[in-house]
Parts: structure tokens; sequence; C-alpha cells
């Protein structure tokens, strides 16, 4: 394997510091994936190199310029404070003529606005649950073509930021209410979409041009109350002690063959509809007749050890050594085709 020069670039925040294996546990989570992959790299022989930012621009030429680096490594998930600037970051990169991993920025454009990612998906006749969206400022007005219940969500915002059981309301007035905290907690606009009941399936996809489908994962509730309906709320996501208690799982989900060909063809076809390239994971609600309906795409997933794109590539035989050495093959290979 050729030995590579790899700035990985991260939030300020999230550097790796010497010794983190001794970190308290609560210490040690905040920077798990910044750790498995500086840790990984650089076990695996290549010479690599933290670059933290949050506010400007010129660390990352300046260490562009010093080090020529053969890649980026790109685990920035916001900049200023900003999500939607991640996009912004990796057109810088392509200024710089550096290769990078992950998407590139249309992709993100694409697929950080939800509503816009469901309209270019219903274009291409891939089922994705009925919507509408609220503008901050604007009042609510529910459309007659959406059903109760409804689930309201941040139009911008991933990792299910301000998702709780209160974001699945039954009546107008539940709506309203949730809404206006989605207006004023997170600042963005509202998706407001209908509530499908049923499986949370979740499909890593891996490529450019040609493309692989890892085996899809489930998300469990195993300590659920009967007839609580499954949502992956922000606690489910990223609460220990919360996953902990109610017995939060991800596991290869057991499909027909039938159906699990349906989501592998759908979820090649998401992932080229918004010009994602690299990796992705694209989430799906599955209901009791096997009808299956698109969430969301993920560009640039979470990548540590353990999370759902990492269990996925090992249920297919890839170690996270693989795994990391074939994103990184992605980058660079993406970089020579644009």
């Amino acid at each position: 394997m050729r030995k590579l020069r790899i700035l990985v670039l991260l939030h300020e925040d999230f550097l790796v510091p010497a010794g983190a294996e001794d970190l308290s546990p609560k210490e040690f989570a905040r920077i798990k994936t910044e750790y498995d992959v500086v840790s990984t790299l650089t076990a695996m022989g290549h010479d690599v190199h933290q670059l933290g930012v949050s506010e400007d621009l010129r660390p990352i030429r300046a260490a562009v310029q010093r080090r020529r680096p053969h890649i980026v490594f790109n685990l920035l998930e916001e900049f200023q404070d900003e999500a939607v600037f991640d996009q912004n970051i990796v057109s810088y990169l392509e200024l710089l003529r550096v290769p990078y991993t992950g998407c590139n920025p249309r992709a993100l454009v694409l697929a950080r606005d939800k509503a816009l990612s469901k309209k270019l998906l219903t274009y291409h006749r891939i089922r994705v649950p009925r919507f509408f969206v609220v503008r901050r400022g604007r009042a609510v007005r529910r459309r007659s073509w959406v059903r109760f219940p409804l689930i309201v969500k941040s139009l911008l915002e991933e990792a299910s930021a301000g998702i709780a059981k209160a974001s699945l309301v039954r009546n107008d007035e539940a709506l309203t209410e949730r809404v206006a905290f989605v207006h004023e907690r997170l600042e963005t606009d509202a998706i407001v979409e209908e509530f499908i009941e049923g499986r949370e399936i979740y499909v890593g996809v891996l490529g450019n041009q040609r493309l692989q489908v890892l085996p899809p994962q489930e998300l469990l509730i195993e300590k659920s109350e009967a007839g609580e309906p499954l949502i992956a709320t922000e606690k489910v996501k990223h609460d220990l002690r919360y996953q902990q208690e109610r017995g939060v799982v991800i596991k290869r989900a057991r499909l027909s063959e039938a159906l699990a060909k349906r989501i592998e063809r759908t979820s090649k076809r998401i992932f080229r509809t918004l010009q994602l390239g690299g990796y992705a994971r694209i989430d799906f609600r599955v209901d009791e007749g096997d009808n299956f309906y698109c969430l969301e795409a993920n560009p640039n997933p979470e990548i540590a050890r353990g999370e759902e794109m990492a269990e996925a590539a090992g249920a297919a035989g890839i170690s996270y050594e693989q795994l990391l050495q074939r994103i990184v093959t992605l980058g660079i290979r993406g970089a020579a085709s644009r």
C-alpha cells in the first residue's frame, strides 16, 4: 500500500490530543470519529496531520501549501458555526486543486435541503413521504394532501437535531407548536412530513461512478413500550445513557430477497439522482406492506467504528481499515475525473 500524506480537516474543538485513550468516556465520545480516523490512518502507515479550523480559511490554504497532501480527509461538518457552509469548504478545496474525501459541493447542496432533494426524487418516481415546508416568519397552513400523524423537522439540520417524541404531531395545535419550536430553537425553516409507521432502514453506498451498496442496517429500540412509534430522535442517535436504558441498537436488517434487491436498486438511483460521491447513507422507512420511502440522503455520514456505515461495511466483509482506504482512494479518483 502506498504511503500517502493525508491532511485530516476537522473542527478545532475536535482535535485529537495525545493520550486520547485516557480521556473519560464522555470526553472521548466527543472526538470518537476523529480519533478513529486519525489513529487508524496513522496505524496503516500514512503520514497523517490534523488541521482544526472554525472561522478562518487561511490555515487550510497554508497547510495545503506547506504539507502538499495527496488528499484531504474531510471531517468538517460546519464552518463559522453554520452547518450549510460545509459545501463552501469543499468548494474551496476544489479551488485549491487538492483531492478530498466524500461528497462534492453540488451534492451537499442538493442533499442538505430536504425539500429540494425530495422534489428531485419525486420527479424520478422514487417514493418519499408527502410533505410541505413552513418558512420562518410564516403561519402554519396545513396542506390538504398530507394526513396526520405528521412529523416536524428542521429543513436543513442533520443528525436528528431537534427531533424528539414531541416532533410527532396528531392535530393542528400540536403542529403549530412544533413548527414554532423549529423556527425559534433551531432557527431554520421547518419541513412537515407524513409519518410512515414501520421499520427504519439505513443503506450505505460507496463509489463514484461504479457503486457498491452495503448490507442494509435497521434501527431497533428493544425496550420500547407497546404501541410506541419508532422515531430516530436526537436522544436515540446521540445520548449514550438513553441508548443503554432503552436498548437502542443497529443491526443488520432482515429483509426478503425481493425487498432487498428493490432497496439496493433504489439506493443507487438516489445516489446518482442527487449526484453524491465517495460515500453516503440513504435512510428509508418500510411499512407493513413492504412499501419503502426515502426519508433523506446523508452525504459524508458518521464514519466512526461501530456506527452504521462501518457496521454495514463489516457485514460486506470490508474491515474498518479497508473502508477508510476505499474512501481515500475514491477521493483521489474523483479528483482525477473532475
